[in-house]
């Protein structure tokens, strides 16, 4: 028997059995060590990978970064997703995070206006503003960038189902202020297929959509160069329950599905390919993340050179942003999420992002207080300016460990992405419930190891302590805020030419109707009828009429 004594207060603390110390050791030295993904994970790591695969940075295949010198010579984009009440709440959010040194803007919509409904709309009441902006109007999307440099600052819109309406009704508030869409940087999410995957939040049928999404990303090729149209998404994939190994094979079959599609529409792969950009997440295990990034490197240059047979490398490159990920937020214990934060990110800028979003200790509870944003904002910032990791190029590659990861979480990836091609391609494997059913077979075997203690998840099912999450402050979107939205928009309709307004809407429906090798691309009808003070639903009610609505099968 081994007895633990405080030696300053000569008190004894605890007593543990001996038997209880030498199970525990058998225990421990039994263990099955894996990752996030289940790749096993060795004792010790004594051999690196080749020289020649791993390459140099910014050069193909480009797994130690697109650029030769990364964050030696500029930094990733510092993006807070911030949206929530009216336009003019929102607008003062994205001033205060500007003012504490954000570099890039990233807008959240509420629900109504990802499922196109006006504020007004019976189906979007008590949700206005609540997890994002409310848009509804050209008058709320100007006041939104009201005394904003729009030519000097990257904003980023999670937006798909209504992506098309957002984008015109942006374009047409840079216009007022007297800037051309050819200078406009940022990107509008757009990445449809993964909204039926996992997120959920489309309007009209599958093929439709897909056709939709294509249509900006042809539009944007031609007209806004510095655009990136689409941001193809394996984070809510993740989020939904998808292992590291899943959001790579889904994200990059999503991408294929889209590159086929606008090649097949008369593109060249390199009049378009450079603009599009990814979406990831973020976990807990640190080192599968890093290599999961550099793994994203490396399948996509070999897909654009190989399969689209490439000539241009920049077409390779893949940019990518990161968000930490909320689904591993806890409630509990609320203030440590800051730590799980900071590790996220760290691996996100070791695996050499682009842009990156640190989520706030307090989002497993509510919308992010300025309080709690700006501590999230900060660690990105001591990570670039204290931590020493952007002094060199590549500071973990080499690593015994992460590049043996690195390849085998290729290959299985690989393997999984391969399977989805064999199907048919993403949009089938989609529309047979192949992909929505492994995410939450994934999400299922997670969840379990959580629930019998074979996962830790500290302050959940360890360590944890009796303290109310109530004693934390949440945002609330105030009643007034919402009032206002509804009084904007009923004055916003009072201003109109009605005739000129039915006209653009008319014309879109009856385009949208036709079949999509015989239409023409629907933007610039989408963006006249926004010219003409057209609102998110009446534009999305033409499209509905043209299309209908999709509802899903409830089961596979």
């Amino acid at each position: 028997m081994l007895i633990h004594i405080d030696v300053r207060q000569g008190k004894v603390l605890e007593r543990v059995d001996t038997f209880q110390l030498t199970t525990l050791a058998t225990e421990t030295a039994q263990r099955k060590f894996e990752t996030d993904s289940g790749l096993p994970v060795e004792t010790l790591y004594s051999s690196s990978v080749s020289p020649e695969k791993l390459g140099e940075p910014g050069k193909f295949p480009f797994t130690r970064g697109i650029y030769p010198n990364m964050y030696r010579e500029r930094l990733w984009t510092m993006r807070q997703y911030g949206g929530f009440g009216n336009a003019r709440d929102t607008n003062k959010r994205f001033k205060y995070l500007l003012g504490h040194g954000e570099t890039g803007l990233s807008v959240a919509f509420d629900l109504p206006t990802q499922l196109g409904l006006d504020s007004d709309d019976s189906r979007a009441s008590g949700e206005v503003g609540k997890v994002g902006v409310a848009i509804s109007t050209l008058e709320n999307m100007q006041i939104l960038f009201q005394t904003i440099p729009i030519d000097q600052v990257s904003t980023s819109m999670t937006i798909n189902a209504t992506a098309s309406t957002m984008l015109s009704m942006y374009i047409v508030a840079s216009e007022a202020q007297g800037v051309s869409r050819q200078v406009l940087r940022g990107t509008t999410q757009n990445d449809i297929l993964k909204e039926y995957a996992a997120r959920n939040t489309y309007i009209y049928p599958p093929d439709e959509s897909f056709n939709l999404a294509l249509d900006i990303i042809t539009f944007c090729s031609k007209e806004m160069p510095k655009w990136h149209p689409i941001s193809i998404s394996g984070y809510h994939m993740r989020e939904a329950g998808a292992n590291a190994v899943q959001e790579l094979a889904y994200t990059f079959s999503n991408a294929v599905e889209y590159v086929n599609a606008v090649v097949a529409r008369g593109n060249p792969i390199d009049s378009f390919c450079s603009q599009l950009s990814f979406f990831f997440a973020c976990r807990n295990d640190f080192f599968e993340e890093v290599a999961k990034f550099r793994v994203a490197r490396r399948i996509w240059a070999h897909i654009v050179r190989d399969r689209f047979h490439s000539n241009n490398e920049d077409s390779a490159k893949i940019k990518f942003h990161v968000q930490t990920s909320g689904e591993t937020l806890t409630a509990q214990q609320p203030e440590i999420n800051t730590i799980r934060v900071s590790l996220q990110a760290l691996a996100a800028v070791l695996g050499g992002a682009q842009s990156l979003h640190t989520n706030s200790k307090d989002e497993a509870l509510g919308l992010p207080t300025e309080d709690a944003v700006t501590l999230a904002l900060r660690t990105q910032q001591i990570i670039a300016e204290e931590s020493g990791v952007t002094k060199t190029v590549d500071p973990a590659g080499g690593s015994y460990y992460l590049e043996t990861l690195t390849d085998e979480l290729e290959a299985r990836a690989l393997e999984e992405f391969e399977r989805v091609q064999k199907m048919g391609g993403s949009l089938e494997a989609i529309k047979s419930g192949y992909i929505q059913s492994e995410i939450q077979k994934s999400a299922y075997e997670f969840q379990k190891q959580v629930d019998g203690g074979r996962k830790i998840v500290v302050g959940v099912n360890k360590f944890q302590e009796n303290v109310s999450p109530n004693k934390i402050k949440v945002l609330s979107i105030s009643k007034t805020s919402v009032r206002e939205q509804l009084l904007s928009l009923k004055k916003f309709r009072q201003t109109r030419d009605k005739k000129k307004l039915e006209v653009s809407l008319d014309r879109l429906k009856t385009e949208a109707t036709k079949a999509a090798s015989e239409r023409e691309n629907l933007m610039p009808l989408i963006i006249e009828a926004t010219k003409q003070r057209a609102t998110t639903g009446e534009i999305s009610t033409a499209l509905r009429e043209a299309y209908g609505e999709y509802h899903p099968r409830t089961s596979f």
